[in-house]
């Protein structure tokens, strides 16, 4: 069995205003900082065997506050990179809201791709493949994922068997844990958009 922790970044500048997606350069803000910091504190008593990251600054940032207190090598994996906006990354919310295309996409994400982007069963694919292999990989161990709110809903959905359609029903907080318990192809899900002691789910 393979537990998986799978973390969204802690908060950076323009969260929830502004739709950044892969744009380069967006790190942590201070209270993003801290809330890294507090995740880290979380997860004393627990052994990681790896941890992984999207590629992304803001991924990596929070990943090595944990990476750090563990003594492990943050591995940098696309498979969990955000999803790939195209054509609205870096707009503002404000600004999308009159775009027809995007209100569709958060209302039947299942059949709406993005504009120069990616489908959500695109990036739900590339979570759970990659998921699936390193369950492989590290049998029997703990792995720490950080990765973004949709691609961890994308994930969680997958192995709940939740239609994407119903996904934006789910909260993935800044900073939040959700752990999914992967063994021989069948998976549990043992808490979702943890912000506690995660020490007794174990």
């Amino acid at each position: 069995m393979t537990t998986f922790f799978l973390i969204r970044h802690a908060s950076c500048n323009e969260l929830g205003q502004t739709l950044w997606g892969r744009t380069p350069g967006v790190c942590l803000n201070e209270t993003g900082k801290s809330q890294a910091q507090r995740l880290a504190d979380r997860f004393r008593g627990i052994t990681l065997n790896a941890i992984y990251s999207s590629p992304l600054e803001r991924a990596l940032d929070t990943a090595e506050t944990i990476a750090r207190s563990m003594n492990l090598e943050i591995r940098k994996n696309p498979a969990f990179d955000e999803i790939d906006f195209g054509d609205w990354t870096g707009k503002s919310f404000d600004t999308l809201s009159g775009d027809e295309v995007w209100r569709r996409f958060n209302s039947v994400r299942s059949v709406t791709r993005i504009p120069g982007g990616e489908s959500f069963l695109e990036v739900q694919t590339r979570a759970v493949t990659e998921l699936d292999k390193l369950s492989s990989q590290h049998n029997n161990a703990r792995v720490a994922i950080v990765s973004h709110a949709d691609v961890i809903k994308a994930a969680v959905g997958y192995f709940t068997a939740t239609p994407i359609d119903l996904l934006q029903r789910i909260e993935i907080s800044p900073c939040s844990v959700s752990v999914i318990a992967i063994d021989n192809g069948a998976a549990r899900l043992l808490t979702i958009n943890n912000q506690c002691d995660l020490a007794d789910l174990l």
